[in-house]
């Protein structure tokens, strides 16, 4: 097997390995680092050729690293005995905790956890990622990241969770909660919010990977499954998104023969069969909105009026300023670019776009239609200085540049 199906089988049995240790153990903190030593040392051992049972291996390594622990303090030599390695842990035949994983998912992205944790303890958790690849997707020194994790476990330990669903009355809203997470680590992938390099495909795939398990877990969900055809609409323009220099390419002048085909029709299938029997909820009007972006043969056959329709009800049942910003460009399309300039000055008023680069980026755009050459040349500048992206600074200096 090659180093990446490796990878991915190992990131598959993670939470697997790790739902079984809570759930028998307890200690979801303990479990989790031990459950980081077995997959550091199935991905050095596994290179020369898998075990015959993978996750029984993973399982027993995990155990004893955790036994090992507690051995460690004389506190807890009564505990270790109780929980040291039997022969039914290490069995191969255990049925799959497949439940586990949605239940590991919904600890992750506990209420109490800031954003960036939750993000962070999915990826080490859940996606099997360790520490340092964490770290280096967000581009921060490992020993933040760490610090960052090892706060997030010590804050679901003093909230003191238990491992297990939440109940009935909270599920819903704690499934947003995931979804949310899912939502965020794909952007971050799709578009990096800073560094050298547009979009970071390590994370978006493994969003991506994520997003399928819920799916699997929780088929009947419109919005898990329209938050997985969205993914799948969005990066199958993944390779198309930049020119072989890594210069950003926009969404009207990509190649649309390069787009992946099987991504588009798996992400355009979900949308139709969940628009038949699901509620129109956040992410089934953004699934739709790609899907008809996706429908396009070009860029002058995008459905710009439906496409405004969408983005109205999102703005009324999902009120973003993000929203309001794409639908001033979907308003620009259809009624001109006056229409769309008007709707961003009265966003320009909300403080959290002020000083956002994409409000300035889109302010210019709409001023270069309109005629207006050398405003939109110093619109494009201070996006330009606003964004931490460099291809996003190239790209807007360089239509700064074509203006004079």
């Amino acid at each position: 097997m090659s180093g990446p199906a490796v990878e991915d089988l190992i990131r598959e049995l993670a939470p697997q390995v790790l739902g079984v240790l809570v759930r028998r153990h307890g200690q979801f903190d303990a479990c989790e680092d031990a459950v980081q030593e077995a997959l550091l040392e199935a991905s050095q051992q596994w290179a020369g050729g898998l075990p015959e049972h993978p996750r029984g291996w993973l399982l027993t390594v995990a155990t004893r690293r955790l036994t090992d622990a507690w051995r460690s303090e004389s506190a807890r030599r009564r505990r270790e005995q109780a929980f040291a390695l039997d022969p039914e842990e290490a069995a191969p035949d255990l049925p799959p905790p497949q439940d586990d994983s949605l239940t590991l998912l919904f600890l992750c992205c506990h209420p109490e956890l800031s954003p960036p944790s939750q993000l962070a303890l999915t990826l080490r958790a859940v996606g099997g990622l360790s520490t340092a690849q964490i770290a280096s997707a967000f581009l921060v020194p490992e020993a933040t990241m760490a610090q960052r994790i090892s706060r997030a476990k010590a804050r679901i330990k003093s909230a003191g969770s238990t491992f297990g669903p939440p109940p009935a009355s909270e599920r819903d809203e704690r499934l947003q909660v995931v979804l949310h997470v899912l939502y965020l680590i794909f952007n971050e992938g799709y578009t990096a919010s800073s560094g050298p390099e547009l979009q970071r495909a390590e994370l978006a795939g493994e969003a991506i990977r994520l997003t399928r398990l819920v799916h699997r877990l929780a088929p009947a969900d419109s919005e898990v499954t329209a938050l997985l055809a969205l993914m799948l609409l969005t990066d199958a323009r993944r390779e198309t998104r930049t020119g072989p220099d890594g210069a950003l390419v926009p969404l009207t002048e990509q190649d649309r023969t390069r787009w992946d085909r099987v991504a588009l029709t798996e992400g355009v299938d979900l949308v139709r069969r969940t628009l038949r029997t699901g509620e129109l909820g956040p992410y089934l009007i953004q699934a739709t909105i790609a899907a008809t972006h996706a429908e396009a043969a070009c860029a002058a056959d995008t459905d710009w009026p439906q496409i405004l329709v969408l983005y109205r009800i999102l703005d009324r049942i999902a009120p973003n300023p993000v929203v309001t910003l794409n639908r001033a460009i979907a308003l620009a399309m259809v009624e001109g670019p006056k229409a769309g300039l008007d709707l961003l000055d009265e966003l320009a008023a909300d403080e959290r776009m002020r000083a956002n680069h994409r409000l300035d980026a889109v302010r210019a755009h709409l001023l270069e239609r309109d005629g207006e050459p050398a405003a939109a040349a110093q619109a494009y500048r201070l996006a330009a200085r606003r964004t931490n992206s460099l291809p996003e600074q190239r790209y807007l200096l360089a239509r700064a540049a074509r203006l004079g």
